[in-house]
Order: structure tokens, then C-alpha cells, then sequence
């Protein structure tokens, strides 16, 4: 089981990893070892996730997410597969508790105090008269 809150714990079963090649520079390494990981998430499916956690957890994946619901995480920047597969898990593990976070309140709509209307009708004002002592009306 890998805990994520308190109250959530994912279990290891539901994470499909698969190692491609990594691409990019690394010499004779690239060509012959599979050391990038392709994390794969059933967010949609998922039996440890509730509800409101997996609809924003699907939110907060953007690209990441197939249609079907699966989150995929791929990891290529380390040169060792246990590296990129603990990065890939630490990246999903931080989204998820990302998700789990309680969404912000919602905002209370408030008016402008008298005192910030009067100020900022007494700046136009001001302003205006500035630019009317620029202009010259021939009469």
C-alpha cells in the first residue's frame, strides 16, 4: 500500500509501470537500456480514491490524462530505471495529495467602500482637469 494522506492509501496493484528507452543524450546507454518509466493511474476507476478526490485529481492531471481516465507519468531524466520509477511514483503521489486538498472557499462577493469611490472619482477628477490645462480653445 502506498499511503498518500491519512485516509487515503493507493494499493500497488493499481499502478502499471512499463520501461521504454529514454531519449535524448547518454551514449551507448540510450540505445540498450530501458531505463525511462511510463507510469499508468486509473484515476476514474480507482476503488481507493472518493469521489470529489478523483474528479480533481482528474482536473489537476491536464495532459497527462487519456480519455479513458488513466493518468500516465513518464520519468526520463535519471539514468537508472529505480530512479526514474521512484520520481514517476513521487510525482503521482504529489498530485494525488494535491487533489485530496480541501478545494479553496468560495469567494464572498463584496462592494467598493464609500471612502475608495470618492477616492478614485476625486483621481479622475484631477486627472481630467490636468489634461484640460493642456488643451487650448481658441474662442
Amino acid at each position: 500500500m502506498i499511503h498518500i494522506t491519512h485516509r487515503i492509501a493507493i494499493d500497488e496493484k493499481e499502478i502499471d509501470e512499463s520501461f521504454v528507452r529514454s531519449s535524448g543524450p547518454g551514449g551507448q546507454n540510450v540505445n540498450k537500456v530501458e531505463t525511462a518509466v511510463q507510469l499508468r493511474f486509473d484515476a476514474r476507476r480507482s476503488p481507493s480514491l472518493p469521489d470529489d478526490v478523483s474528479v480533481r485529481l482528474q482536473k489537476l492531471a491536464g495532459s497527462r490524462l487519456t480519455l479513458d481516465g488513466v493518468i500516465v507519468i513518464i520519468a526520463q531524466t535519471h539514468r537508472s530505471q529505480e530512479r526514474n520509477r521512484a520520481d514517476a511514483l513521487s510525482r503521482l503521489v504529489e498530485l494525488i495529495r494535491e487533489a485530496a486538498k480541501p478545494p479553496p472557499p468560495k469567494r464572498r462577493p463584496t462592494k467598493p467602500t464609500k471612502g475608495s469611490k470618492e477616492r478614485r472619482l476625486e483621481g479622475k477628477a484631477k486627472r481630467s482637469d490636468t489634461k484640460k490645462l493642456r488643451s487650448e480653445r481658441p474662442e
